[in-house]
């Protein structure tokens, strides 16, 4: 526990520090937010939270469900009336303008043939945000995968660009035919496919109060600014169930999958040279959830820190 403490006061000094020297890292979101689970919502809240961390170059709005653009606006208009605390930081956070200008539409509908056979705006636009940015940018996927097999399928030169980090489970189940298409017809671009291990965002580690998934919120979100009044009326406890992706980003070394991070470990498919997915070990299983441990383990560090991050807002 005193090694994650330190690890926790060590990345909060990091983190707010502004002569510190960070690079930003470029993302793009892929999100089914407004769609039939809340916990969208507050992970795109809590990556706002930490957006001085990242060059984002695109949020699309993507299937399955009715979420659409006006959803990401919501979190947007929280995040322009908490800017002015957030810029008071002194740390580099985009303007209100500056994400609204890159959030756009993707596909509406999940695909229904063996290979895309259309290309949305959103996905478009990702294609060419990845091309003018000319090095690696990580491709978050909260949703299903269909604008990112359009943008594959039409731009397939982008592969070499793209590093994946795509939250599956039922997410995969509500559009199979794009993640098939992706794990048919791409086997060479880099993936992380996290199934089960996010779900230790919100099951497992110190759930002792103040840490559980509803004190938390009711200690360290709720009254903090426009952004925490948001998160807890879309969803008063903690499920979060895609911000392992931006956790990932935050800590460890993003280009190995392998080691520890706060978005968890990954192993290796021996067949396929680029692609990670869940730990099977069963010591890292969490109610019945494999590699949920190599998140959760991580709990009171990635708390503290955000928890750190919202008093800003107070």
């Amino acid at each position: 526990m005193k090694k994650l403490i330190s690890l926790s006061v060590l990345l909060i000094i990091v983190s707010f520090y502004p002569g510190f020297p960070q690079e930003k890292i470029p993302v793009i979101i892929s999100t089914d937010i407004g769609g039939d689970d809340p916990d969208d919502h507050q992970s795109l809240i809590h990556f706002l939270i930490y957006a001085d961390r990242f060059e984002t170059l695109a949020i699309l709005s993507s299937p399955p469900g009715k979420g659409r653009l006006i959803d990401m606006e919501e979190v947007l208009n929280a995040y322009q009336l908490d800017f002015p605390k957030l810029e008071s930081t002194g740390l580099d956070y985009p303007s209100p303008e500056l994400l609204r200008s890159v959030s756009l539409q993707g596909e509406k509908e999940i695909q229904s043939s063996e290979k895309p056979e259309r290309l949305s705006e959103g996905a478009k636009y990702m294609a060419e945000q990845i091309l003018n940015y000319g090095k690696p940018v990580y491709i978050l996927v909260w949703g299903s995968m269909t604008d990112l097999a359009q943008a594959i399928h039409y731009y397939p030169e982008i592969k070499r660009l793209i590093r994946v980090y795509s939250i599956g489970s039922w997410n995969t189940q509500q559009d199979q035919k794009s993640r098939d298409y992706l794990w048919n017809y791409h086997p060479d671009f880099w993936w992380i496919e996290n199934n089960t291990t996010f779900r230790g965002m919100y099951m497992g580690g110190i759930q002792d109060d103040p840490w559980g998934n509803i004190s938390f919120v009711e200690r360290y979100v709720k009254e903090f600014g426009a952004m925490g009044k948001l998160f807890f009326e879309k969803k008063p406890d903690i499920k979060m169930g895609d911000t392992p992706s931006v956790l990932y980003l935050l800590s460890g070394n993003p280009e190995n999958p392998e080691g520890e991070s706060w978005g968890g470990s990954f192993i290796k498919d021996p067949e396929r040279p680029e692609y990670w997915t869940d730990r099977p070990d069963p010591d890292l299983v969490e109610n019945n959830r494999p590699g949920a441990k190599t998140v959760n383990r991580f709990r009171s560090a990635y708390l503290r820190d955000w928890m750190e991050r919202m008093k800003v807002l107070k």
